[in-house]
């Protein structure tokens, strides 16, 4: 056990056998000055004594402060409270210790990656491949193959270090005999293997028909995706369909809608594979089976007036009483909605209300009657908002409503912005987008006001997008919104 320890703050404690060794070498040192002095003082030789003595002792002090230079700050090891060399060569601190000047290292969390590249399919392609990404320590995480007539495509998701770039990775990949190598920054959601995910997306499918276009988004990562009906719903003439095995040239995929329409995927940086292109019918075919649905929950409000109104989701079996509306709006209240006016409304409604093509609210009385619609349209990759209001119900705060609930259903679809179409004169609609409270662009097109709307990439609900189909009822008031 070592005389001197430390004190929690790194005071010295010194113990009673240190201070008798001290009172010893004090008396001690008092006898020998005592000795020399009479020495020096009475003996024949006591200049040339002293001379020595002084050259001795001059020498001793040297030597002594030689070695405290050299050795004085270096603590030694067995001591616990002792500080780490200043120059941070002693490594990270934890615990009490952290709380020191000493610098702490910083390790970089590593980097998700996806990657995709195409091999030769001859036997140890895939090892080699495997070989040079565990020498720059990438770690993989899971691996798919989509076989092809020459070769094979193997997507990989990675687990890299932070200093390793997407070049160097693609370098030593090509270097391996990797080919067409496309790569980019993956997340956490990329973390669920292919089968679970896809099991998901039939999920939400199978719960509400208005999801397929995002399940195939997400399927298929970054795309475009148009429907087209089987019939325009302007001439009323017959729209090119797509066999019904459907088609794939490269980047494009068409594949036959429910409804006899063609949906149509477009994937520009990244071919797709006959994989995808299974998985993608798959999951369109159970669609068709499933046939058309929408979630039947609904929402009870009342106006500020005392008038009780309810909001639920629509499709195409409310096509006689939305054109029943439609009779009841003014010339000018249609020419807001529409830009212009309305000759046959049937074929407008029939594709609004189709959930392929998006999705539908109503606002509907007591009675029964729908007295307002609101529509969020997947249109390619962006997606559109349309209001229609009963003339006798506007300025009641229903439109306001009914674009929050619309635009709640982006977030949580992923949507990245919402358009409205409109007039400059419509200043209703101009006023429902600016109350959203989110950052607008402002764009005329032919004479029409385009105002989008970006969104925040964090869902406003809490709840998943398929568990919006579960029949629910929520009761509230609306304060005085026009």
């Amino acid at each position: 056990m070592s005389d001197v320890t430390r004190a929690k703050h790194g005071r010295p404690v010194h113990h009673w056998r240190r201070d008798i060794v001290e009172l010893a070498a004090l008396f001690t040192a008092v006898a020998v000055a005592d000795g020399v002095a009479n020495l020096v003082g009475h003996g024949p030789d006591g200049p040339a004594l002293l001379a020595t003595s002084a050259a001795v002792l001059a020498a001793t002090a040297g030597f002594h402060t030689w070695w405290a230079r050299r050795h004085g700050h270096a603590p030694p090891t067995s001591d616990p409270g002792a500080r780490p060399p200043s120059d941070g060569r002693a490594g990270a601190l934890t615990g009490e210790a952290a709380g020191t000047s000493a610098p702490v290292d910083v390790v970089e969390a590593p980097v998700l990656w996806r990657m995709r590249t195409t091999v030769k399919d001859a036997p140890g392609s895939l090892a080699a491949l495997c070989t040079v990404l565990a020498q720059r320590q990438v770690d993989i995480l899971s691996l798919q193959t989509h076989p092809l007539a020459d070769g094979t495509v193997d997507e990989f998701l990675l687990r890299a270090p932070a200093e390793l770039a997407a070049s160097e990775i693609t370098r030593e990949v090509a270097q391996a005999g990797g080919s067409a190598t496309w790569i980019e920054r993956a997340d956490a959601h990329d973390l669920v293997d292919a089968p679970t995910r896809v099991l998901g997306l039939a999920t939400r499918t199978a719960l509400d028909a208005s999801e397929l276009p995002l399940a195939l988004r997400q399927l298929l990562g970054r795309c475009t995706i148009r429907s087209l009906p089987a019939t325009s719903p302007v001439s009323g003439r017959a729209t090119e369909g797509a066999p019904v095995e459907g088609a794939l040239e490269d980047t494009v995929m068409r594949l036959r809608a429910p409804e006899g329409g063609v949906i149509t995927v477009e994937r520009p940086y990244l071919p797709f594979t006959p994989t995808e292109f299974a998985r993608a019918r798959a999951l369109v075919e159970l669609d068709a089976r499933l046939g058309p649905r929408v979630p039947r929950g609904q929402d009870l409000l009342t106006l500020p007036e005392g008038n009780a109104i309810t909001v639920r989701r629509a499709d195409a079996s409310d096509v006689e009483a939305a054109k029943a509306m439609h009779e009841r709006c003014s010339p000018r209240t249609l020419s807001m909605r529409y830009h212009g006016p309305v000759g046959d409304a049937d074929r407008y409604l029939n594709h609004l209300l189709s959930p392929s093509f998006g999705r539908t609210l109503a606002v509907q009385t007591a009675s029964g009657r729908i007295v307002g619609l609101g529509h969020l349209l997947w249109d390619g990759d962006e997606t559109e908002v349309a209001l229609l209001v009963e003339d006798d119900w506007q300025r009641r705060g229903i439109g306001v409503e009914l674009l929050g609930r619309l635009v709640t259903m982006a977030v949580d679809a992923g949507c990245e912005s919402v358009y409205a179409v409109t007039q400059a004169s419509n200043t209703g609609m101009v006023a429902a987008m600016r109350g959203l409270g989110l950052p607008l662009d402002y764009q005329i097109e032919e004479g029409t006001l385009v105002i989008t709307a970006r969104l925040d990439a964090t869902p406003v609900s809490s709840r998943l997008p398929y568990d919006q189909g579960h029949s629910h009822a929520q009761h509230g008031t609306w304060a005085g919104r026009d």
